[in-house]
């Protein structure tokens, strides 16, 4: 049976994440929505990578099986989508592909900006007070020298490891905002966040290196820190090859 990719881009701020739930509105239950609109039948839609509540994506993907070739349908999925999700592109792959199994990494962006701006509401956070950024370098350095990330993982998450492969771990100054840029294989849940949060408070000096390393340490994820607002966090990039 012919396999396609869905490329998507979405604004999260009104999804209770991208996956589809019972008794709240999901970016998976809009695209199966505007797919059975489109194709007069119902879809079942895989997704590359799981977006908490709030958090957007530059890309991401959904794959779905069909049971006749169709053409690019993204023109019409978007005059159906709401404005805040977009169909970039549909496209065949080959029938075994796997939108989330066959994806090598994904990446991410965290935006934080210090002076007050409107139009950043709902796309960082808002963070006021004196950060130092060398601190903030140093702990994104440490964290690229470990594999094991128990304590940035929520609890009550179904995964057999919380072993992920760094590739990228840094934070960058770019026009009005303070970005970090994280590349993995693969990311816990919530674990942007919780290392975000987490190299805040060093970043603020309420605690310091040693104690930094010692909660990635501790694989203890009550000693993180994830209290910064999804908002902030972009799903920046998936990549296959």
């Amino acid at each position: 049976m012919p396999r396609y990719f869905i490329e998507v881009s979405y604004k999260g701020t009104n999804y209770s994440g991208f996956q589809k739930q019972q008794n709240a509105n999901s970016v998976q239950a809009e695209f199966e929505k505007a797919l059975e609109i489109f194709y007069r039948q119902k879809f079942e839609l895989t997704g590359s990578s799981r977006t908490d509540a709030g958090v957007h994506a530059l890309q991401n993907f959904f794959h779905f099986d069909i049971d006749k070739p169709i053409e690019d349908g993204s023109y019409n999925l978007n005059a159906i989508l709401p404005d805040d999700i977009v169909a970039k592109r549909i496209f065949p792959v080959p029938e075994d592909a796997h939108c989330r199994f066959d994806a090598i990494s994904r990446e991410y962006h965290y935006y934080i900006y210090r002076q007050k701006n409107p139009f950043l509401q709902d796309r960082a956070c808002y963070v006021p007070y004196p950060v130092d950024l060398a601190l903030l370098q140093q702990a994104a350095g440490e964290i690229m020298q470990h594999n094991d990330f128990t304590s940035f993982s929520k609890r009550n998450t179904q995964v057999n490891t919380f072993l992920c492969n760094i590739y990228i771990s840094e934070w960058v100054q770019e026009a009005d905002c303070l970005i970090y840029k994280v590349k993995a294989n693969r990311f816990l849940r919530g674990m942007v966040k919780g290392l975000v949060g987490t190299m805040l408070l060093m970043g603020k000096k309420k605690i310091n290196f040693d104690e930094f390393k010692a909660i990635i340490e501790s694989k203890d994820c009550s000693k993180a820190d994830f209290s910064v607002p999804s908002g902030g966090l972009f799903l920046h990039k998936v990549a296959f090859s």
